[in-house]
């Protein structure tokens, strides 16, 4: 904490060095969201360089004078949760003044904008998100405050905790993780009792795009059991990016990789090359939009798909078919295929890339 109080006060010792010598004080920030200030590397993904271009919210510039105020603002929210060992989540900041902020959005990308320019992770600014991912399956750990949390017994959802950080006593006996897109899917694994039948294990959705905690829970399992982490997707553009968030990371949040990124993480379906092997109907499968058609091109683009040659060519039959299927597709071969045939099938064969 006394590095964050640090950093804090260097930031407003520059505010106050400037106004001192009549200038307009000035604070640069990291162009988080430019593709020219990242690089991939193999074993933590996509990750801030470390001269990456900047910007500068000037305090005597009408457009960006709002901006460099709700900065200050928020600094000082943290400096105070942090000198009180309190935590508030974006949402509790947001409606501690919603004229003053306007929307979420905007205390979103500030909050991530403070952590990357003081160069601290998010959750030791005493800020939580709120979560939206669920955990079931072969697992029991302590939260922060003591309560006992045990998915193992039930079929059970957990809330992925708040504070991934403060999580303590993790014990499993799971043989892999599934990541799961979609909670639909997840609560009919559920229902199926998929997590003890084959072999134990974890499931985790983030229940479409993962928030943070989800992430750092999948990055904390990994770390702690070192098991394999396998993904479950629709075969669509959307799902291969959510599988590249969770693997690569994403480019606004590159400069925190470290804490968030599983690179080894496998693609186990459900994969294009599946739905002719599995002779799904084309009356069931769905066309691509144009907006399908534009995220697949700047997915095949980016500089890790050159490195796996075989996602290279699952998405070369997506762009050449022009359809995708979500994962309930498998209901029309029987209403049990996903969790009877279909995963049993690729965990015992090998039928991952």
């Amino acid at each position: 904490s006394s590095e964050v109080l640090e950093a804090i006060e260097n930031v407003i010792h520059d505010v106050l060095k400037s106004l001192a010598q009549k200038n307009a004080p000035v604070l640069t920030l990291a162009n988080r969201s430019d593709w020219r200030n990242i690089e991939f590397k193999d074993s933590v993904g996509l990750q801030m360089i470390p001269q990456c271009t900047t910007r500068q919210i000037r305090s005597d510039c009408p457009k960006s004078a709002p901006k460099f105020a709700l900065i200050l603002k928020i600094l000082s929210m943290i400096y105070k949760m942090v000198q009180s060992n309190t935590y508030a989540t974006k949402r509790d900041i947001y409606y501690s003044d919603t004229l003053l902020f306007g929307s979420q959005s905007v205390v979103d990308n500030i909050i991530n904008d403070i952590s990357c320019m003081l160069k601290i992770p998010r959750r030791s600014l005493h800020i939580l998100s709120t979560t939206k991912g669920f955990v079931a399956g072969n697992l029991s750990y302590i939260e922060e405050d003591g309560t006992k949390v045990n998915c193992t017994c039930t079929a059970t959802v957990f809330t992925v905790p708040s504070n991934v950080q403060g999580i303590k006593n993790l014990i499993s006996h799971a043989k892999f993780v599934l990541i799961v897109e979609k909670d639909a899917t997840f609560q009919r694994l559920l229902d199926d009792d998929f997590c003890n039948k084959l072999s134990p294990c974890i499931m985790i959705t983030g229940r479409g795009v993962p928030d943070l905690n989800t992430r750092l829970l999948v990055r904390r399992l990994w770390d702690t059991f070192q098991i394999p982490v396998f993904t479950l997707m629709d075969a669509d553009p959307h799902g291969v990016e959510i599988m590249c968030i969770y693997k690569y990371g994403s480019v606004s949040m590159s400069f925190e990789a470290h804490h968030l990124t599983v690179p080894s993480i496998k693609w186990l379906g459900l994969l294009p090359s599946d739905l002719e092997r599995l002779n799904i109907r084309r009356d069931v499968l769905i066309p691509f939009t144009k907006q399908d058609q534009n995220k697949l091109a700047s997915i095949q683009k980016r500089p890790y798909i050159a490195c796996q040659p075989m996602w290279k060519r699952e998405l070369e039959i997506m762009a050449a078919s022009k359809l995708k299927a979500e994962i309930q597709v498998l209901t029309s071969l029987s209403s049990d295929y996903l969790s009877r045939v279909y995963l049993p099938n690729k965990l015992q064969f090998g039928g991952w890339l």
